[in-house]
Order: C-alpha cells, then structure tokens, then sequence
C-alpha cells in the first residue's frame, strides 16, 4: 500500500501488530517529527493522519497534548470512520481533526496520508482574496494541484466532508482552507508531506515579494498556462519529479541525523 515504508531501518512490530501498521505509523510519527523539524508545527494543534489498510477503514492520527517533536509510533490513536477510537485514550481525539481528515479518507481510498497544518505563511495567503498567486515557479508548477476551501468555523461539524471533499477535486493535492491553513493529500505519507513544503515555500516567497513594497514582475497568461502544464506533467504520478517519490527517503535520514530514531518506539 505505502512503497516508502519498505526504506524505513526494518522496524520491529510490536508483538501482535501487522507489520504493515507499524511502518506506517513509523511513517506518519516521521512526519510528525519533520513537520516540526520543517518549522510547520502549532504546539498540539493540526493533524497528519494515515489510512490503514484493511476491510476496518481504521486510520491514524495525533493524540492531543503531544507535540509534534515529541511524536512516536506508539503514541498515535487509531480511530475509525465514525469517530471511535478503537485504540488509546478517547479523551485525546481532536473531532476537528476527525473531521477533516474522515472526509478524505471515506471519499477517496487511493490517498493514504492528509496532512493539515497553519503556519504563518499559509495562513498569511489563506488571508488574502486572491490566494497562492502564479508570481513564483513555485507557484506556478503547483497551480493545477491546488484547490480552495471556504471557511465555515472550526471544523466541527460533520456536514463540511462534503464541501471539503468536493473542493479539493478528484485530482487535488492541494486545498487551502481560506482564513485557516491549509490541508494536503498524497499517496503515500511523502507525497502529502512534500506537498506541504511545496506550499510553504510558494507561500514564504509570495510574502516575501509583496513586503517589498515595490511592483511585482507579472508573468503572462501564456508563461502561466504553459508552466502549469509542466508542473503537472513533472510534478503529478510518473512525473521525473513525482511529489515526495525521491525527496522521502532523504527526509528520513535528515531526521535521523537530526533528532535520532526516537519516532519509531
């Protein structure tokens, strides 16, 4: 289900786990641990989660309280598509994250990993009325992945999965949530989490220019529509730059050199 578990140091089950659960809870307690190493992190706020595998339609997310670079394999709750924890401490379940996260999971069975997150950055274009601009290669290569999602309140109420759903398209990777963050997807934990440095990057340098305070060099519809094209062909499944296929397996190891393999117990 998830090719990028298999470049994890072979951790060991805990005795009566699936392997394949505990890879990926190593891969999403990673990502934890890089989404704070990345400087994306809100404390305890926001969630990443990860589908796993099976006929249950259980998945994986954050307890509340612990913070992303604090995050282990062990300490996340599996939960299933009605908002039951079947595994850990009920009282930490986030409904916000339940929410949003249940929405893509129940939609679209192919995307493993929706990751949510507000950084300064995409909360900043989030803000504004014309979002994530194509004024940056950045930008522009990312263009036909991303989405919109109007803002409703805090993500509460179990009739938003469908606007959510809807917004971010069958083909989507990229949904900001106007005047809140923004939210990813992928195919593997990789791809959600390179999707999001994607964005944040694109986000930081858009900021970056407007605070200039001089003009912005403009590209034409032509540039825009022609490096969209690229972007997808590049950037999309097969591409020579597929979102998180060549960039995880280095984060891994960055985070091991970092901060250890702590995230695997």
């Amino acid at each position: 289900m998830n090719s990028d578990g298999a470049r994890l140091a072979a951790p060991h089950a805990p005795e009566g786990m699936d392997e394949a659960e505990w890879r990926l809870r190593c891969e999403l307690a990673a990502c934890y641990q890089l989404t704070d190493l990345y400087g994306m992190s809100d404390l305890a706020s926001t969630h990443i989660s990860v589908a796993l595998p099976g006929d249950a339609h259980h998945f994986l997310v954050n307890p509340l309280g612990v913070f992303f670079d604090e995050m282990t394999a062990s300490a996340l709750l599996k939960v299933d598509l009605e908002g039951r924890v079947v595994e850990g401490d009920a009282s930490h379940l986030n409904p916000a994250g339940f929410v949003i996260h249940s929405a893509i999971h129940m939609a679209q069975t192919d995307l493993v990993c929706v990751m949510h997150s507000h950084t300064r950055a995409n909360n900043a274009i989030a803000m504004q009325a014309a979002g994530l601009r194509p004024l940056s290669q950045k930008a522009c290569v990312m263009m036909d992945f991303l989405g919109y999602h109007d803002y409703e309140g805090a993500a509460l109420d179990e009739d938003e999965r469908e606007r959510l759903v809807r917004d971010l398209g069958p083909e989507g990777r990229v949904l900001i949530l106007r005047n809140h963050g923004a939210l990813t997807v992928g195919r593997t934990v990789g791809e959600a989490f390179c999707w999001m440095l994607r964005l944040e990057t694109a986000c930081r340098f858009q900021i970056d220019g407007q605070s200039g305070g001089v003009a912005l060099h403009e590209l034409s519809d032509a540039t825009i529509a022609h490096t969209r094209a690229q972007g997808r062909r590049m950037l999309g499944p097969g591409g020579f730059m597929e979102v998180g296929r060549l960039e995880w397996p280095g984060l891994l190891r960055k985070l091991e050199r970092e901060r250890g393999t702590a995230y695997r117990t």
